[in-house]
């Protein structure tokens, strides 16, 4: 079968991690065989920012909300180390709110949000409550959904009659 890695050209990764992906996606059915080809391509790129983000997506849509928090998080420190982001939170959120539209600040937010996301799914709901509200107070306009997840998590239990 041949492929076609240049329809991916958004992925800046080599032709080779290209293919492992699309190989990922033909295989969906097959979790263990598409499981094998992102593990692959996670392997040969290191943390490249563009397979961690495909990983993160194809272990949420595959229910391993364990790998997809892990990759999150790897995420999170790998633009966290090339940002030279400080650990207190604070100074960081005074950074992304005047970066906001950055890319690569874009990028960090969806990741800690989506690591929220993650986390309710995983029943540790004070911390994805925390991340939500962080996220929360740096978008007003809501781009990155937290503020709907913390809606959901802070909503009062419905009485039963």
């Amino acid at each position: 079968m041949q492929l076609d890695a240049n329809k991916f050209s958004w992925f800046q990764v080599p032709e080779d991690i290209k293919n492992l992906l699309i190989l990922a996606a033909q295989n969906w059915e097959n979790t263990s065989e598409s499981e094998k080809y992102i593990q692959q391509a996670l392997a040969q790129t290191g943390e490249n920012t563009d397979v961690l983000v495909a990983a993160y997506r194809f272990f949420y849509y595959k229910n391993n909300y364990s790998l997809a928090l892990q990759t999150t998080i790897k995420l999170l420190d790998k633009i966290k180390e090339l940002e030279k982001f400080p650990d207190d939170w604070e100074q960081l959120q005074a950074i992304l709110v005047n970066r906001k539209e950055d890319p690569q600040i874009r990028l960090y937010l969806n990741a800690y949000a989506a690591s929220g996301l993650v986390l309710a799914k995983l029943g540790e709901i004070e911390q994805a409550k925390q991340i939500s509200t962080r996220v929360k107070q740096i978008d007003e306009k809501n781009d990155f959904g937290s503020g709907i997840l913390l809606d959901i998590l802070t909503r009062p239990a419905e009485e039963d009659d």
